[in-house]
């Protein structure tokens, strides 16, 4: 049996991504690769031969995402690291959102993910190891104004994560939640917008304001880096925040969040007072 990890990696062919797929491939490890277009891994695989194994899927048809989760433990004997990568962004305010829109963000970032989980759990479980690795994001600490579908997709993605850990705990299977800062991907640039809603105008040269004085982007290669420290730990962290800008807005949101709670400590306390079970 050969040595080193089994990833399997959603959205493997871009971004953070493929980052993580080149880093994993870089230390020893082997790889399914996923993603609706894997042309991009062509040179990739035909450097490192069998190690990567890298084919076709929709995370968001849950039939296909079953079969390529049975796939890749049927070729490499076992899965080590699932990574749910896969993801887009729906950039527009939450009043401009259309039906079609709304459902096509939380089938990709949310219902992928689930998809994916659901797929891995079984065998994780049998062979009592196994550690899933949730790609979530900045967007996740808050919601902000134009991505608001976005960060609701991903509080979604975590809301159930921090589930399935406590689930899955007993069967030897560890859940990591990672929430990215800004990293030069082609997520702002593939992003999908809505109809502008003239009365937002204003908000949105802002926020482009906002965006061009302040954005400042750091190599996928890093946060690459940071998840092979994070899938060696023998105790891994149920949150990990990649980079200082992410790192800082959670504890001021935290703290944010924390000062409003208390200073309405008195009207949450009075709205709860025990009494015993209505009589029919």
């Amino acid at each position: 049996m050969e040595s080193g990890r089994v990833w399997f990696v959603t959205g493997a062919s871009r971004g953070l991504g493929r980052a993580f797929t080149e880093a994993a491939l870089a230390a020893g490890d082997r790889v399914a690769g996923v993603a609706r277009d894997v042309e991009p891994l062509a040179e990739s695989a035909a450097r490192h031969g069998d190690r990567l194994l890298a084919f076709g899927s929709d995370v968001t048809d849950r039939a296909a995402v079953f079969a390529a989760v049975d796939r890749a433990a049927d070729h490499f004997g076992r899965l080590d690291v699932v990574v749910n990568n896969a993801g887009a962004l729906y950039a527009g305010m939450v009043e401009e959102f259309g039906e079609e829109q709304a459902r096509a963000q939380f089938d990709l970032n949310f219902f992928g993910a689930l998809w994916v989980s659901q797929a891995a759990v079984p065998h994780l479980r049998a062979q009592g190891s196994g550690h899933i690795l949730q790609i979530s994001s900045i967007g996740a600490l808050g919601g902000f104004p134009s991505t608001g579908l976005y960060s609701a997709s991903k509080f979604a993605l975590e809301g159930m994560s921090e589930a399935l850990a406590a689930e899955v705990a007993e069967f030897g299977v560890k859940v990591t939640i990672v929430q990215p800062g800004g990293y030069w991907t082609d997520l702002y640039t593939s992003s999908t917008a809505t109809t502008p809603e003239p009365r937002y105008d204003g908000l949105r040269e802002e926020l482009a304001k906002q965006w061009a004085e302040g954005s400042i982007d750091s190599e996928p290669r890093l946060a690459a880096e940071a998840v092979l420290k994070l899938v060696a730990s023998d105790n891994p962290p149920l949150r990990l925040l990649l980079g200082s800008m992410v790192y800082d807005l959670a504890f001021d949101l935290s703290r944010q969040r924390m000062d409003t709670w208390a200073g309405w400590e008195e009207v949450s306390r009075a709205a709860e007072h025990a009494v015993p079970a209505p009589t029919t």
